[in-house]
């Protein structure tokens, strides 16, 4: 099995030369920190000041990253990717607001995603995040049983109201829902809200997943509390395992406000946490499903050891391995060429709107640079099999 990633051929099937060539010149822009950042506050300004950028941004990092700007425009990409046997999960990434009727907003796209995906045999899953339902500071406040005042009361109130309604349509419709993870400081009353939600719809079948975060050293322990409540209370959990993109973000708060900060002390102990957890769910498979969000490569070979030690097939609907769409597709082809389920996040959203997502899918990919060199290496290794 090592060695599957390095098939460029299947890797890039679906793209023409000239996509080639833009990935190609994407990931070389992205490998240089100064151009980002230029490129960054270039881009920023333009929507500021309203100048007409929507096409030549849809045209470059939009179309290599984002599916479409509406679930209809996405269809085309979702249709070419499921004929190869990838998946697409349908991601409305616009960036949450703290107001509350672009809540109501998000709450009626995901309703109407989820009517959408149930159509769509390609798209087997359905997600959100918490701050698209309910306001950050709102969630921290819950997290650290702080008191609420009545309107913050009321508040909640329709939080939980956006959760449970999102929830039951998944449940009734017999979608997944994938439900994302954000700042440690606000996951608490996120984790309490998605565990009452599996109480609710799990009983039979896996529908609702929390998202882990590995590069926390506490969350094993929580997915062993959350699967001790499972066991007496009757319920199915659904983990997406991801290793997390806060990092720098936790680690100056943490600084700044004097506690120990909840990401593991070096990049070996993120994956240590990351492994050692893949194996502890497998290891429980009757009661906890999987979707493994990676691009690292060593993780993705490593459970599929595990699963041909445990005799587990390719396509056991119990796992489930989760791309960004635009990278690693030389992971998420290969494998579904050989019958593992995968699905690429694809997000989509007005090309405005969606420049927040793009602007920090660059900056992780700049300090990711090990993701960027390996991207560039097999895009050069495609062309030169091209001869482009």
């Amino acid at each position: 099995m090592q060695g599957i990633f390095e098939d460029t051929a299947t890797a890039f099937s679906l793209k023409s030369d000239s996509e080639l060539e833009r990935a190609f010149f994407l990931f070389k822009l992205i490998a240089n920190e100064p151009l980002v950042k230029i490129g960054t506050a270039m881009t920023n300004f333009a929507i500021k000041a309203r100048l007409p950028v929507d096409g030549l941004i849809r045209a470059t990092v939009f179309d290599h990253f984002c599916g479409g700007v509406s679930e209809e425009d996405c269809l085309l990409v979702v249709d070419r990717m499921w004929h190869k046997g990838v998946a697409s999960v349908l991601d409305y990434s616009v960036e949450g607001k703290d107001t509350e009727d672009p809540l109501d907003n998000a709450l009626a796209k995901v309703l109407k995603i989820l009517d959408f995906v149930k159509e769509k045999e390609a798209i087997p899953f359905a997600v959100f995040k918490p701050t698209g339902y309910g306001r950050l500071s709102l969630f921290k406040k819950i997290g650290e049983n702080k008191p609420l005042n009545n309107k913050e009361k009321a508040e909640w109130d329709r939080v939980v109201h956006r959760f449970d309604i999102t929830c039951k349509k998944a449940h009734d419709l017999q979608v997944s829902l994938l439900v994302d993870a954000e700042e440690s400081w606000m996951q608490k009353a996120a984790d309490d809200l998605v565990e009452e939600m599996m109480r609710r719809y799990n009983r039979e079948h896996t529908i609702v997943y929390n998202t882990l975060q590995l590069y926390r050293w506490d969350r094993l322990d929580y997915l062993k509390k959350l699967q001790a409540a499972a066991l007496k209370d009757k319920f199915k959990i659904g983990i997406k395992a991801v290793r997390g993109a806060y990092m720098e973000k936790e680690n100056e708060r943490a600084k700044e406000k004097g506690y120990p900060t909840p990401i593991c002390n070096s990049k070996k102990a993120t994956d240590d946490n990351y492994d050692i957890s893949i194996s502890y769910i497998v290891d429980n498979l009757e009661q906890i499903s999987l979707f493994l969000g990676t691009h690292n490569e060593l993780s993705t070979y490593k459970l599929i050891d595990i699963m041909k030690e445990r005799a587990i097939k390719p396509d056991d609907k119990r796992i489930w391995f989760g791309q960004l769409y635009g990278m690693s597709d030389h992971i998420s082809f290969n494998l579904a060429a050989r019958g593992y389920n995968v699905a690429k996040y694809l997000p989509f959203g007005p090309v405005k709107d969606v420049m927040p997502y793009l602007i920090r899918r660059a900056e992780e990919n700049t300090s990711v640079a090990g993701q960027t060199n390996r991207e560039l290496e097999l895009l050069k290794k495609e062309r030169k099999r091209r001869k482009i």
